[in-house]
């Protein structure tokens, strides 16, 4: 009977690892400067005051009917409801900033244009207060675009959050102009969420495929915020993991071939729509890995890889930022 042969197996580790260590205007010319009378004086009209023969300045812009006035307010409130709407149902950081932007354009119009009205007197105090509210709003509205840009909010319920107490002052104000006299006020319908600060346990599989190789990835993220990796083969995602900050994870069972590697930092996993919400950053190793297993009549040899998503000293890869709309999710 043959004697049974013994296959050693050999572990070939490779390391990718983040390199570093720890005026005033110009006068008109031509024609001659004149002045007729003296103010105040024979033949002027007094600084401040009415034309001789005139005892009261002349009368401002009268009131709106409330039938112009819901008109003027109805002809707005499309275009204020449609933005804030879109605003919340931005579903990607790029749609997310252009919307904040269009967001702030379309309200701060519609403030400049209500405010030139002159209400009915029975609604004057309501229409000021949701002027003033609006205004507010579009101010705020600049301070979150900001924000947005700079990647501080990542998400529309990150935005909502943000702009919340404006949000219910403008929603509060405008109740209060539509229940004084049924005008279309109403532009607020979203609701706005708590902050919060959502976590996955560290090394859950958010998209897991097949892992029946012999190969491992160990990912290291001493970083001060959680990481997703997503592993990319070909034109398919091969799993994304979830790692904690200052924490390891390895998968195993990594099946041959080249792959590359992308990973998304933040804060607060909102795992409906797979993205962090504040705080976060897109990138990807400029170098693929590749797995590979050979077998020889006594060996069978494999690769692992280490990565590192923070820079360490004699670290050998670099990475590049990804478009927010580029990463594969």
């Amino acid at each position: 009977m043959a004697a049974p042969r013994l296959i050693s197996c050999v572990l070939a580790v490779a390391t990718l690892t983040i390199g570093g260590c720890s005026s005033a205007l110009p006068s008109p010319t031509g024609g001659e400067s004149k002045v007729s009378g003296v103010a105040g004086g024979k033949g002027g009209v007094p600084s401040g005051g009415a034309a001789p023969g005139n005892s009261d300045p002349s009368p401002g812009p009268s009131a709106l009917t409330p039938e112009a006035y819901k008109s003027e307010l109805d002809g707005w409130h499309k275009a204020m409801a449609g933005a804030i709407d879109a605003l919340a149902g931005a579903r990607s950081v790029k749609a997310l900033d252009q919307r904040v932007g269009k967001a702030e354009e379309d309200l701060s119009e519609a403030a400049d244009a209500l405010a030139a009205l002159t209400p009915p007197d029975a609604v004057r105090t309501q229409h000021d207060a949701y002027v003033t509210s609006l205004r507010a709003f579009v101010s705020e509205l600049g301070n979150t675009a900001g924000k947005v840009g700079s990647r501080d909010l990542c998400t529309s319920s990150a935005v909502l959050t943000d702009i919340d107490d404006q949000l219910e002052s403008l929603d509060n104000a405008g109740e209060a102009l539509q229940s004084a006299g049924d005008y279309p006020a109403d532009v607020v319908d979203v609701k706005a969420g708590g902050k919060q600060s959502r976590r996955l346990k560290n090394g859950s599989f958010i998209r897991k495929g097949s892992l029946n190789g012999r190969g491992s990835l160990e990912v290291n993220n001493g970083s001060s915020r959680d990481a997703v990796i997503t592993v990319v083969k070909g034109g398919s995602k091969a799993f994304s993991i979830y790692v904690r900050k200052k924490a390891k994870f390895k998968v195993r069972g990594v099946r041959d071939g080249t792959y590359r590697i992308y990973f998304t930092h933040g804060v607060d996993w909102d795992g409906k729509n797979r993205a962090f919400t504040r705080e976060c950053s897109f990138a990807r190793f400029q170098k693929s890995v590749k797995f590979k297993t050979t077998f020889t009549a006594t060996q069978i040899r494999w690769h692992d890889w280490r990565i590192t998503l923070h820079a360490i000293s004699g670290g050998n890869a670099r990475t590049s930022p990804v478009d927010p709309d580029d990463f594969p999710g």
